[in-house]
């Protein structure tokens, strides 16, 4: 298989990603061979807002990374020991790396593998201190634990019919199925969503799948509340002046909501007239202020224990300023950490099979070459309305 020639979209540092020649995968781990393993032609593979926060330097990732961690592909090699994986299956592979083996992977904590990562819990494709694994914004790559981590499409045509939607299963739709799963949403629940990002997106219209009332979104993008808009949203600009509850009590007559889902993470900004400074404890004090006693309070977005370009000192460690003492007077919950896919990945799988939800509609679903990902990059920083999906071997017209 080594004759294939492989290209990846590279990390060059602040600001810049390149399309260059890269390896094509080996089933091995280092110096070990991974017979668990297989390698995939990918179908398609996505540019993520977590690979932006790397891309704008705000994380200490190195030069030279392969990025990608958002991966659909044909199985085109096996490893002696997969066994339900075949060739030229089709497959959506979870962002998260699992062993199936340890304590956390048992548990269905698959975003926290004990086995994939010396440095920390849990590990990703082409992510920094996510174990070093090569990313997926390429045209080849390996995927290790085959039989557990990959989600095997049930109808080859089927799936490429619907590919712009399930390309989604990787990561943002699970993702923010998750925030609001771990906010409580739930029929007839009333939903604040910060961002309105795909990941934002991809909530609200979650949101919306399993049964909430009203769904307001939040943003600083025009073209994004438009696109919140498109499929029955309540949309909040942040860049306007005035108390976020009362425009929250004209949309709903009640001042706080059910339910809250962070889709921004720590580059947060002010509201209003200092919505160009960064408050990276921002949302979190609002979702604070906004969610009923009792409520719950879903953080999908990324918060980082190192961030170099933050404003201040403290934020540069993942130190925030936050009115903790607010959210425990309001007995509030709140659920951190990279969503575990394969809890929802097959559920939502269905959903999208059966036109329960139009996923890839709800994120405005760009489709793009490869050679396309440095101008993709580039568009999304500006905050385009749209999740671009990459297409290595244009098989999706």
């Amino acid at each position: 298989m080594s004759n294939h020639a492989n290209r990846g979209v590279i990390y060059q540092g602040n600001g810049t990603v390149e399309v260059e020649a890269i390896p094509f995968p080996e089933l091995s781990i280092g110096k070990r061979r991974c017979d668990h393993g297989v390698i995939l032609k990918v179908v398609t593979t996505n540019i993520c807002g977590s690979d932006q926060h790397m891309v704008r330097g705000r994380t200490t990732a190195e030069k030279g990374l392969v990025l990608g961690h958002e991966i659909t592909g044909e199985v085109i090699e096996c490893g002696r020991d997969v066994e339900f994986i075949k060739v030229g299956d089709l497959v959506s592979v979870p962002f998260n790396i699992a062993c199936g083996r340890c304590r956390n992977c048992k548990e269905g904590k698959t975003g926290i593998c004990l086995n994939v990562n010396p440095a920390r819990p849990g590990a990703a494709y082409g992510y920094v201190d996510m174990g070093g694994w090569v990313g997926g914004q390429a045209d080849y790559v390996m995927v290790p634990y085959a039989d557990f981590n990959l989600l095997k499409f049930p109808d080859r045509d089927q799936a490429l019919e619907k590919i712009q939607g399930l390309t989604l299963l990787s990561d943002i739709l699970p993702t923010g199925y998750h925030g609001c799963i771990t906010a409580g949403v739930g029929p007839g629940s009333t939903v604040y969503i910060a961002g309105a990002g795909p990941v934002g997106l991809a909530a609200a219209a979650s949101a919306h799948l399993l049964g909430a009332a009203c769904v307001i979104v939040g943003d600083m993008v025009e073209d994004r509340l438009n696109q919140a808009r498109s499929f029955g949203c309540e949309t909040i600009d942040l860049t306007q002046e005035g108390d976020i509850q009362d425009k929250i009590e004209a949309i709903l007559g009640d001042r706080e909501v059910d339910a809250f889902v962070d889709c921004v993470g720590f580059e947060a900004h002010a509201c209003g007239c200092n919505h160009k400074q960064e408050s990276p404890a921002v949302v979190l004090n609002s979702a604070m202020q906004m969610t009923r006693a009792g409520g719950q309070i879903g953080i999908p977005g990324l918060y980082v224990t190192e961030d170099p370009g933050a404003t201040d000192e403290a934020a540069k460690l993942g130190s925030l300023s936050m009115r903790f003492g607010l959210g425990w007077a309001k007995s509030h919950s709140f659920h951190t950490g990279q969503c575990p896919v394969m809890k929802y990945h097959r559920q939502l799988m269905q959903a999208i099979l059966f036109d329960k939800i139009d996923i890839a509609k709800a994120v405005n679903v760009q489709m793009i070459s490869l050679d396309q990902a440095p101008q993709g990059y580039a568009d999304f920083d500006g905050g385009a309305a749209k999740k671009f999906v990459i297409d290595p071997h244009k098989m999706v017209s």
